[in-house]
């Protein structure tokens, strides 16, 4: 896929935001908020409330990424005569998940066609829920959805709901890039209403999205060194690589270099050598990342689900890191 997509409210980059918005983050207000609403009064304790701040509505990349997520939903299910406008609106009852589901699965959910009452659509969202979870769960995907969130009309929910989607079906599509929203947190704790302001950041864009988009000259030269890098060691083993978006794709050469680098032998048992599923690739790559991080590298800021879905710039950043770190290791 075109772009890097991560979205979670445990990893907030605050050094790429100004200042003002530094201090938002994270920072308790009482009773003042403008965005308190009457019915948050009557929240059970320890209960919250999640809003999306309206001038994150109307950001632009956010309005594109909406668009490009409607109209790959309404492509998907056009035989179905469905159309989707608002993904609040046509989303939240779990109908139109359903099916979209069943379509990008190729299996029927044992669900009521058509559900009017509450307990009914979240029983239907329940079961969908069930069935996404249950295909992303071995690739330890962090769910930031529930019955609750997706039936309240939760957007932010809605949105990491069908980007998950999207890239494990590895959908057709070209993300915005850089899409980042404010969202704002109520809890009701010890009676007291506090909230809170989170930068989720969606989608980012970094040196390597310039590189393949205005300097392919340069792009060149990068993936030579790399390739030279990398055939450095696994020649050791008598492998070589010639393309590294695709050669990595299966993470095997990926936990084999992490070996040689730190020269260790890597059990034959911790990974698959012969990978033929995707969930078994992703667990290759999942596990090279971990030896990274045990080398003492942070965790690379792609997806695993990406270098699997040869997504080059995924792969260029992670080989990168391994470069930068150990381009003197003999």
């Amino acid at each position: 896929m075109a772009s890097l997509l991560c979205g979670t409210k445990k990893r907030k980059q605050v050094g790429d935001l100004q200042e003002e918005g530094k201090k938002a983050i994270n920072a308790p207000l009482l009773h003042a908020d403008p965005d308190l609403l009457p019915e948050d009064t009557l929240l059970e304790e320890n209960a919250e409330r999640t809003i999306l701040d309206p001038t994150s509505r109307e950001d632009l990349n956010f309005k594109d990424l909406l668009k490009v997520l409607i109209d790959w939903i309404n492509s998907e299910l056009e035989e179905d005569r469905i159309i989707v406008k608002d993904l609040e609106e046509d989303l939240y009852d779990g109908q139109v998940l359903q099916k979209l589901m069943e379509k990008l699965s190729g299996h029927k959910l044992n669900v009521a066609e058509v559900t009017q009452s509450e307990i009914g659509q979240k029983q239907k969202l329940q079961t969908v829920l069930e069935a996404v979870n249950g295909v992303l769960r071995p690739l330890d995907w962090n769910t930031e959805w529930s019955v609750d969130s997706i039936h309240s009309k939760n957007l932010v929910s809605i949105v990491y709901l069908l980007l998950a989607l999207a890239i494990y079906y590895a959908a057709p599509i070209r993300l915005p890039e850089h899409v980042s929203v404010k969202v704002i947190v109520v809890k009701k704790k010890e009676g007291i209403l506090i909230v809170t302001v989170n930068f989720e950041f969606i989608s980012q864009r970094d040196a390597f999205d310039t590189l393949l988009d205005h300097a392919p000259d340069k792009l060149n030269v990068v993936k030579t060194s790399l390739i030279t890098f990398v055939n450095k060691h696994l020649n050791k083993l008598n492998l070589e690589v010639t393309e590294l978006e695709s050669q990595f794709a299966d993470g095997v050469y990926l936990v084999l270099l992490m070996g040689l680098l730190e020269n260790y032998f890597v059990p034959l048992y911790n990974f698959y050598l012969t990978p033929e599923s995707f969930e078994q690739k992703v667990h290759n790559v999942s596990f090279a990342f971990e030896l990274m991080q045990d080398g003492g590298l942070q965790k690379p800021k792609a997806r695993p689900e990406d270098v699997v879905n040869l997504n080059l710039k995924s792969t260029l950043r992670v080989l990168y890191n391994l470069f930068t770190n150990y381009k003197n290791s003999e």
